[in-house]
């Protein structure tokens, strides 16, 4: 585990706790709470990103890239 030190603005810790504590909030989840954010912010960027790359394909071209990928996949794991 390693450990952050963040600044935060006293109005978003008041909601955060307020939430947390409303939602039976128990000790070490604020930091949930904070892992759960960042791994969802990166998922939506990720994800932004990869839409934005194939924004000009056509659903069966990129079902012909995914099917590819996951050929790929599988044939290094065998």
């Amino acid at each position: 585990m390693t450990r952050w030190n963040l600044v935060i603005s006293d109005d978003t810790d008041r909601s955060v706790r307020s939430y947390l504590a409303r939602t039976g909030g128990k000790k070490g989840d604020l930091s949930r709470f904070v892992d759960r954010a960042v791994r969802q912010a990166i998922f939506w960027e990720t994800l932004e990103s990869v839409w934005q790359r194939n924004k000009g394909l056509t659903p069966g071209e990129t079902q012909v890239l995914a099917d590819e990928a996951v050929r790929q996949v599988r044939a290094s794991r065998s």
